[in-house]
């Protein structure tokens, strides 16, 4: 099937932990609240096979925040499914400022999208996500205050 990049803004309160709790709840209910494959996203995890050969080609591959900025690595079984700050330097890279907005944000992720050759796209802010099943969390900021995260990845075989 390929794998499949995606990317969303979800509040943030100071945890990024309970972000994305609270983004796996919403997913979940947008890709399965139907009901007809999986009642819960406890069910959905216990679907080994599908979940480890498949995934679902969104956050819901992703099952823990943790707190290193390391670039994560094939070799390092322990990066899989995992959730990272992207580096202060990265960030200040691709935004100019340590305290990108939602606005700064989703500008960049769209013409990341909208680029027009492979090089202008591993350029860009989505270029970082170079290794499946992970990806990386910006803080992302209303004045002076943290008000959501930017989270981007990809996922899928």
């Amino acid at each position: 099937m390929g794998a499949s990049g995606w990317d969303y803004v979800t509040r943030y309160d100071g945890d990024a932990e309970a972000a994305l709790t609270a983004l796996h709840a919403r997913v979940f209910q947008e890709e399965y609240g139907d009901g007809t494959q999986y009642r819960s996203l406890k069910d959905l995890y216990e679907g080994e096979e599908f979940m480890g050969i498949e995934g679902t080609h969104t956050i819901l591959d992703i099952d823990r925040v943790v707190a290193s900025d390391d670039t994560p690595t094939q070799s390092h079984t322990a990066d899989y499914g995992t959730l990272r700050p992207l580096a202060l330097s990265r960030v200040a890279h691709h935004f100019g400022t340590d305290r990108p907005s939602v606005e700064q944000y989703n500008k960049l992720v769209t013409a990341a999208y909208e680029s027009t050759s492979y090089e202008e796209h591993q350029q860009s802010l989505l270029g970082e996500r170079q290794m499946r099943w992970t990806g990386y969390y910006i803080i992302l900021y209303t004045g002076d205050s943290p008000t959501h995260l930017g989270i981007f990845g990809f996922s899928g075989d």
